[in-house]
């Protein structure tokens, strides 16, 4: 069973509470961006709360187990979506969401969404050779997709050299501009792990919204 808490509001205007688990700066600053640009569109105030988790996928369980018992325990208040970003690396979406899935109580599982690309979150950042023309002045090469450790950090790191700009933070510190100027329908259609997220937040979304309307 889930137990309610009382909704936030602000002025007389229903906020969403979301909190956000990731494993790595890189995660955290797309997922932040894209929830965001979700709820601009559908018209829903949001108030996001990011758990800034460092270390990898073993930290983020860590954290999201942690974070579970203080719901349980009325430690923390009970928000309305958990979404929770970690890669795939080379699990593969299948074996990394049955992970996740282990993690996660019964108690919780509806109010929670997975974010996992395949292989690493610096792939996502390259799907869009639009979008990082416009945000920094020249395309990227589409990206193929294996699963070699640091493979698209060095991608990244090289479309962002190619543009003639110094990757100062690898380049993940125009992750939010990208995520705003990305063709999300056109890249859900070639990402199957992005395609899984976009269709998650979608259905949430308009729920909210159609709840407010």
């Amino acid at each position: 069973m889930i137990w309610l808490f009382p909704d936030v509001s602000c002025g007389g205007i229903l906020m969403r509470n979301i909190s956000l688990f990731a494993e790595d700066e890189a995660h955290e600053d797309f997922l932040t961006a894209l929830v965001h640009r979700f709820a601009d569109k559908y018209h829903v105030k949001i108030n996001l709360r990011a758990h800034s988790v460092r270390g990898g996928h073993g930290k983020v369980i860590t954290e999201l187990r942690l974070y579970q018992q203080g719901l349980r325990h009325y430690k923390e208040p009970l928000p309305d979506l958990i979404v929770v970003g970690t890669d795939s690396n080379c699990l593969g979406f299948s074996a990394r969401k049955r992970e996740m899935d282990q993690a996660i109580s019964t108690n919780f599982a509806d109010l929670v969404i997975c974010a996992i690309p395949e292989p690493h979150i610096e792939r996502w950042l390259l799907l869009d050779s639009e979008a990082f023309k416009t945000v920094l002045g020249k395309g990227c090469p589409a990206p193929d997709q294996k699963c070699e450790r640091d493979r698209y950090k060095r991608h990244l790191i090289e479309a962002v050299l190619a543009a003639g700009l110094v990757p100062i933070s690898g380049g993940i510190e125009h992750t939010e501009a990208l995520v705003n100027a990305m063709n999300l329908p056109r890249i859900a259609q070639i990402d199957k792990s992005m395609d899984r997220l976009l269709s998650a937040l979608r259905n949430r979304f308009r729920m909210w919204q159609q709840t407010e309307s």
